[in-house]
């Protein structure tokens, strides 16, 4: 690593969270929202919905037309076994690496669990055959729900034990091949036939989907590619941002730095950041900003080490397992959470002191985020520990399991 470039402190990576991740700029629809943050985190489908609503002011419907119509943008599983809606040319880069790896990492488990399972004594034959039987199932008659997988091959009906203790439980072994599938780019959600909080996809074959297809880039080439979004839309970060956020090795995550060209800073805390070569200028602060963000927003988990924007407030925001929940920004940084009452107001819980203009400005949101909402209620899994003590202070709200 050669001299660094210049100093980048935590005033301008906030600036820059603001400007690019278009929470102090909005855009102007759910495919450029997807562009700003490289990819939306789609485990909870509503956070689809409500981080493009943040950044674009865009309906539930123009979302679901981003998704379901233009499909120009995309539901994928990729880095770290989590499904992520992307720009869809974006797709070559992540089947090649990031997607590629996990569906790796998930034939070779499903390969053990059948042997362990007693289902067959060559787990890997069985698992190749299951997964192009399936595809070609998928492809003839598709598209099709998990539930008409299963009833079409009996044989998937079989269930392996996975986990431990507490955590053990009997997963089915369809949805074991479907998930594989899914992140190998083979298949992919297509009609939704949930509503837009609930995720009950149509598989379909990748090439029904969307058309004529691009090949997967080769590995190299594609964490090359996801390191250069990454870092237009989240840098400067560290090494460790970039090998937890893309699930990847360190080795490749230092051939991608090598191979874009990525440039080292200096950071708050007399950390060793990385840039693009072309984004050594400094980003002006945008002025103040509030937002109101989902569980698992791409902002709130775009980096391992969040202190800049986090501050103390990670066990307030974050859960045992590292998932963040709804949270309230102000000016680039998380200063609270939000949840709903029982009849869909949003309310938002500070966790420290704002100038009474940004109380003013989150109290805005919550009531725009109100009206958009029509009275529905989202409770996400991973909603806030402050969040969560709030609602079972308050003898409005209905008691969380």
């Amino acid at each position: 690593m050669g001299e660094v470039a210049r100093h980048i402190d935590d005033d301008e990576r906030r600036a820059r969270l603001g400007v690019r991740h278009a929470l102090a700029v909005p855009v102007s629809d759910t495919l450029a929202v997807a562009r700003a943050v490289m990819c939306l985190h789609a485990t909870e489908p509503a956070s689809v919905h409500l981080a493009a609503r943040a950044r674009a002011g865009v309906s539930r419907d123009d979302v679901d037309r981003a998704l379901y119509v233009q499909r120009s943008v995309v539901k994928q599983l990729a880095m770290r076994r989590t499904v992520f809606a992307f720009p869809r040319e974006l797709l070559p880069a992540v089947w090649g690496s990031a997607s590629a790896r996990v569906a790796g990492q998930q034939v070779r488990r499903m390969a053990k669990e059948m042997e362990t399972s007693g289902i067959t004594t060559d787990g890997m034959a069985w698992a190749e055959d299951h997964l192009a039987l399936v595809h070609r199932l998928i492809a003839d008659d598709g598209p099709l729900t998990t539930a008409e997988v299963r009833a079409a091959l009996p044989a998937l009906d079989a269930r392996v034990t996975r986990g431990r203790g507490e955590y053990q439980a009997d997963v089915a072994v369809a949805a074991t091949v479907i998930v594989t599938l899914a992140a190998s780019g083979a298949i992919v959600r297509g009609e939704n036939d949930g509503g837009w909080k609930i995720s009950r996809p149509r598989w379909t074959a990748t090439e029904q989907w969307l058309g004529n297809l691009p090949e997967p880039l080769p590995e190299a080439e594609g964490y090359a590619a996801l390191v250069t979004g990454w870092l237009r839309a989240f840098g400067p970060g560290i090494e460790a941002d970039l090998v937890w956020w893309l699930g990847a090795t360190k080795a490749a995550v230092r051939q991608a730095l090598a191979e874009v060209g990525a440039v080292p800073v200096s950071l708050d805390g007399q950390a060793i950041g990385w840039v693009l070569p072309d984004d050594l200028d400094p980003v002006a602060d945008p002025g103040p900003w509030a937002a109101l963000l989902p569980a698992l927003d791409p902002t709130t988990m775009g980096w391992k080490e969040r202190a800049f924007h986090l501050g103390a407030h990670g066990e307030k925001v974050f859960d045992r397992n590292g998932n963040g929940g709804p949270t309230a920004w102000w000016s680039g940084r998380v200063v609270g959470v939000w949840c709903q009452r029982d009849d869909g107001t949003v309310e938002v819980v500070l966790a420290e002191d704002v100038p009474r203009a940004g109380r003013r400005a989150l109290d805005a949101e919550a009531a725009e985020l109100t009206t958009w909402l029509e009275g529905d209620v989202v409770r996400s899994i991973y909603l806030s520990p402050l969040a969560r003590e709030h609602l079972a202070a308050n003898a409005w709200a209905t008691p969380l399991a």
